[in-house]
């Protein structure tokens, strides 16, 4: 196996080691610095009514392992009103630190800056996650059916309601969705994402296969590969509520603009 198709592995082989190490009081440190928390539901953010816009989860993300340095040193409060002001309907924000330049700090900044739901995004494989991301002020975790087993991803999205939070839990094929939407873990927020997480190879047709065969009532959310205003109608046309969307727009020279000519405007 490649380096590159291995960086899942590498990953969450870091995540181990975090966990390992983690440090005492760094709860109460993260919930001082967050300050008071009223949860904002990601779900209702993202829900897009019948004949309404597509929304935008719109990502904090200053770096990736496939893509290297995107937006060195970008402040994530600076950011974050940006994005709020172009219409965003929620923020994404990248808290690892080796691989894409994040931090759990990260989510009291965005939050403080605008009123948006704020979700945490990261390798997530054990509990102690879901308390950071409730204490540094995140509404809502990411949880990769790839990187946990069955049984994890059940106690890890059972943590995820006990904590009030809510979980968009993320899928890269049919099996993985319906894995996801069955209980115990029910899924009501689904993220579909186009990048293969082992190889990096994108399939914008992932969102149309899955939109086909999903309950109803969840919400799906189109992760990766999105350039364009039409990339956003094609994958709403397909089913999406929502669309991830972060090296776009942290690679133009406005974020804010890029946001707004992705949703169609000026």
């Amino acid at each position: 196996m490649s380096d590159r198709a291995d960086i899942l592995e590498k990953i969450l082989a870091v995540k181990r080691e975090e966990m390992a190490a983690r440090m005492p009081g760094e709860l109460q440190a993260l919930r001082m610095l967050c300050g008071p928390v009223t949860r904002r539901s990601l779900a209702d953010a993202l829900r897009r009514p019948p004949g309404a816009p597509v929304r935008v989860l719109a990502e904090i993300k200053r770096a990736s392992p496939s893509a290297g340095p995107i937006r060195a040193g970008a402040d994530p409060a600076v950011i974050a009103a940006a994005y709020a002001e172009a219409g965003a309907a929620a923020l994404s924000v990248l808290t690892d630190k080796q691989f894409f330049d994040g931090d759990l700090a990260y989510l009291a900044k965005a939050r403080h800056a605008c009123r948006l739901p704020i979700l945490r995004k990261d390798f997530l494989i054990d509990p102690y996650q879901i308390q950071q991301a409730a204490a540094g002020g995140a509404d809502a975790v990411l949880l990769i059916v790839a990187a946990l087993k069955p049984l994890d991803l059940q106690i890890m999205a059972r943590e995820t309601r006990k904590a009030g939070l809510e979980a968009l839990v993320e899928v890269h094929d049919v099996a993985e969705m319906e894995a996801a939407v069955s209980a115990p873990v029910s899924a009501k927020l689904i993220g579909v994402n186009h990048r293969d997480l082992r190889t990096f190879t994108i399939d914008m047709s992932l969102t149309e296969t899955i939109a086909k065969r999903l309950p109803a009532d969840v919400i799906l959310v189109a992760e990766s590969g999105i350039k364009t205003a039409q990339d956003v109608q094609r994958l709403g046309d397909a089913g999406a509520h929502a669309v991830l969307v972060g090296e776009q727009l942290m690679r133009a020279a406005s974020p804010g603009e890029a946001l707004l000519a992705l949703r169609g405007g000026p």
